[in-house]
């Protein structure tokens, strides 16, 4: 008698425990959002390069070739 109650009990408990486990299921959903996704970039971008020589380093550097 004993073992076929225990057989009752565990077979309410394995059929309680999978009703139970797929009620907590947990649910993803993914959706595209309803506007469009807008990217604002306002980039300004200066690029100035600035070269200053003195005329007397100018021509020390045109009579000596062979420094570098």
């Amino acid at each position: 008698m004993k073992r076929k109650n225990m057989i009752k009990v565990m077979t309410f408990l394995s059929i309680t425990t999978g009703a139970l486990m797929t009620g907590c299921s947990p649910t993803v959903k993914i959706e595209a959002p309803d506007k469009p996704i807008v990217i604002n970039m306002n980039i300004k971008i200066d690029h100035e390069i600035r070269i200053k020589v003195d005329r007397e380093l100018d021509s020390l550097l045109d009579n000596k070739k062979g420094l570098f």
